[in-house]
């Protein structure tokens, strides 16, 4: 059985792709961007699975891959085209070659065209396919710079991809509508570039006519991607920040830091620590934290000033909900260390740790 999932990079729209087989859960990460690492890990994490691998379309033109990241968090390989002279990749990738992950694989397929090192991913059962900038939904990438050749990309989508079966998914690198998934058959019938009856003269003259400029990112994307991410003076970067800067803190797939009780109990001098329930609950069943300050959820957004900005701050309330979403507000107001208390007072009294008042 495949374990699945599509995920988002906002800022340049960039898809990136876990697979992982759920049976033994060895994961590889298709097209990682840097500075949603911590993301992809959190999501690793909370599903217990082992990253195995890291894989690249191409060389990205539009932002930084988080490959150098995600392997200094797990150790995993990462795998660049040969064909584009990356220095550092574990694994140069070559056509016809296939990467394991469990019980199940990927095919690597040579698709060139927008870059001379574009590569797509076909699933061993063929029923998807992981084409970058090679193809897109109705569309497909520019081929105007980084050895770009739009009649090698003709090539190879017909080649390549258009030949796999119309039921088969295409999952592309990018989509600026939003536009998640296409198949085949679609794009061989209704591809205003490179479907129906288009040729490659037709191809061309299309893609010499774009008139698109480069994208912003390319002189600083280009030369970190051909380091497969790793920053020049090797050090680890803000992106990691969550998994060293505060020992014991996590960070989760809903993008909060959580801390868990036993961890607090040692902090707990160090950190100013918020409960956001309700008065009643603060001095009910469940007791609270001796150094806990009552600030119920409702009120926090008016009286953020009585909070210092320049300590820690820890959130509680009585499982965790609450307090995550107290959370996200003072994010959002600027506070830059905030973490939530795992499982809230439930977990904390669960756990026997101390608290004024409440039942025993």
């Amino acid at each position: 059985m495949l374990l699945f999932r599509q995920m988002i990079d906002p800022q340049s729209s960039t898809y990136t792709y876990l697979l992982a087989d759920a049976e033994n859960r060895h994961a590889v990460l298709i097209d990682p961007v840097f500075e949603q690492a911590r993301r992809d890990a959190a999501l690793i994490d909370e599903l217990g699975l082992t990253l195995t691998a890291t894989l690249e379309t191409h060389v990205h033109a539009d932002h930084v891959t988080g490959a150098w990241l995600l392997k200094s968090r797990f150790g995993c390989r990462t795998c660049v085209a040969a064909a584009a002279g990356t220095d550092g990749a574990d694994l140069p990738l070559v056509h016809g070659q296939r990467i394991g992950f469990g019980a199940r694989w990927l095919e690597v397929r040579a698709t060139p065209g927008h870059t001379n090192g574009c590569l797509s991913f076909v699933l061993d059962d063929r029923g998807r396919v992981f084409t970058g900038d090679c193809l897109l939904v109705r569309g497909c990438g520019r081929t105007d710079f980084q050895q770009g050749d739009a009649r090698a990309l003709y090539d190879s989508v017909h080649r390549e991809l258009f030949t796999l079966p119309d039921d088969c998914l295409v999952y592309p690198g990018h989509d600026y509508r939003g536009l998640t998934v296409t198949s085949v058959g679609e794009e061989r019938r209704f591809n205003p570039r490179l479907g129906g009856a288009i040729g490659v003269d037709d191809f061309v003259g299309y893609m010499a006519h774009l008139g698109l400029p480069h994208p912003k990112q390319m002189e600083v994307a280009v030369p970190a991607n051909l380091r497969c991410g790793r920053p020049q003076d090797g050090a680890t970067p803000g992106a990691l920040a969550g998994w060293a800067d505060w020992p014991g803190v996590t960070y989760t797939f809903a993008g909060i830091h959580e801390m868990p009780p036993d961890v607090l109990e040692e902090q707990m001098a160090h950190v100013q620590l918020i409960d956001v329930r309700e008065p009643g609950e603060f001095e009910g069943p469940l007791g609270r934290i001796a150094s806990a300050r009552p600030v119920p959820l409702g009120e926090l957004q008016a009286r953020l000033d009585e909070i210092d900005r320049s300590a820690p701050v820890v959130v509680v309330c009585r499982s965790g909900a609450r307090s995550a979403q107290a959370c996200v507000l003072l994010q959002k107001a600027g506070f830059e260390r905030v973490a939530n208390l795992a499982g809230g007072m439930l977990r904390w009294r669960a756990q026997g740790l101390a608290a004024v008042g409440g039942q025993r």
